[in-house]
């Protein structure tokens, strides 16, 4: 079931930022999506977790992929237009940012008030099958109402500052068919540079979680390792706030820079420390989050500039199609994460049936805790230090997209 949707997705995500890009209304492109698309988004969540009374597996598995389906639909509906609206809301480099590490930081905090919520309806309500629904339900509720909060919060800012239709009136021109937008979408250098920078980033980021509960139980020797993944992405909305800081003051790629490089040297550590030397672990857990932070935010951030250039180039703004590719690569980067490592731990000999680990599986576990993580930060480095658009740069891009604007005639 997973797999078909992550098929599906390869379709759907840039299909719909296509479509949203090219959507007129008077309440602009992007809120009449993320409105009409927030009750469907939660009933369909909610329908996930409800399991047929059918006696055929057959019948059971078809509705799995038909919602999910259907389920990913809506999601990208509400999900893909609200990102875009850091693009449209401002073209101040630096506010981008700041508006990216705020909304970054509310997901971290919604991920871990949602794993909280779990654990208070698992002792409110002793059937497994009633959790599920109960906590579905709530969650459809508590994800549903801030889609229309957002809504009703920043329509009003991105009236004022004319944002709702596109700054570019190449919307007028021909339109370009779907395979044309995607192929100049993959042509833009900077773009494939952001794309590099956040997939190697990313997939660091989910092989460094995927792992951490092993790491923690099975080398470290703790009970659980709930504490080592809390301080991992509850500092990292903290530190979120210092990357900001950072970003303005320097650049975003010299905040990406400080950020990765803390990790791998944390990365590092946490390939060599002992079992029951908890303390240094839950201390590079605090450091990890500081490079988590950045990995989160930067990438995002460099997002927009990367629009301004395509629009410079091309004459057209396509904030969905873009944020679409990045939003399937963050799906790609979870998915494969969990399978390299799923495929490190059996052929390394890892057995989940016993407390008593053999030598190659710990061994496999500390390498996927710390050598391999490091190299994809590295290389996510050396294509940071490479990234075209700098502050300057993106001045620059505004001042002659401005005076586009303002003399239409010149060429």
């Amino acid at each position: 079931v997973l797999a078909i949707g992550r098929v599906w997705d390869a379709v759907n995500d840039p299909l719909i930022g296509y479509l949203s890009d090219r959507s007129q209304s008077p309440w602009g492109r992007r809120y009449p999506w993320i409105a009409l698309g927030a009750v469907p988004f939660g009933l369909t969540f909610f329908f996930t977790w409800i399991v047929p009374d059918w006696a055929s597996g057959s019948a059971r598995f078809w509705y799995y992929v038909v919602i999910s389906l259907v389920f990913q639909v809506f999601y990208t509906v509400v999900n893909l237009p609200y990102t875009t609206l850091t693009a449209e809301l401002t073209q101040d480099y630096d506010e981008r940012t700041e508006l990216t590490a705020f909304r970054l930081g509310a997901s971290l905090l919604g991920a871990i008030s949602a794993l909280a919520l779990g654990l208070l309806v698992s002792r409110w309500v002793s059937a497994p099958r009633q959790q599920y629904q109960v906590l579905a339900g709530l969650c459809s509720v508590l994800s549903v109402l801030p889609l229309f909060w957002c809504v009703l919060g920043t329509y009003p800012t991105a009236r004022r500052r004319g944002a709702l239709q596109p700054r570019s009136q190449a919307l007028d021109s021909p339109t370009l068919s779907f395979p044309q937008q995607v192929r100049l979408v993959l042509r833009n250098r900077a773009f494939l540079f952001v794309v590099g920078i956040y997939l190697f980033a990313w997939l660091a980021l989910q092989m460094t979680a995927s792992i951490i509960p092993f790491y923690a139980t099975f080398w470290m020797g703790l009970e659980s390792y709930f504490l080592a993944a809390l301080l991992v992405q509850g500092s990292a909305i903290l530190m979120m706030y210092g990357i900001n800081r950072l970003s303005q003051r320097w650049g975003k790629q010299e905040a990406f820079a400080l950020g990765l490089g803390s990790w791998i040297i944390a990365q590092a550590a946490l390939f060599f420390i002992q079992p029951g030397q908890t303390a240094a672990l839950y201390l590079l857990c605090v450091v990890v989050s500081f490079g988590v932070a950045a990995a989160y935010v930067v990438p995002w951030a460099m997002l927009p500039d990367v629009i301004e250039l395509d629009e410079l180039q091309t004459g057209q703004r396509r904030e969905g199609i873009f944020y679409a590719f990045m939003t399937l690569l963050q799906k790609v980067g979870l998915a494969l994460g969990l399978l390299v490592v799923g495929f490190a731990l059996e052929y390394s000999g890892f057995s989940s049936s016993t407390s008593q680990q053999p030598a190659s599986a710990l061994l496999a576990i500390r390498i996927f805790i710390g050598p391999v993580p490091m190299v994809l930060l590295i290389l996510a480095l050396i294509l940071a230090r490479f990234y075209p658009i700098t502050r300057q740069v993106h001045q620059e891009i505004l001042l002659q997209l401005e005076t586009r604007r303002r003399h239409p005639d010149r060429p």
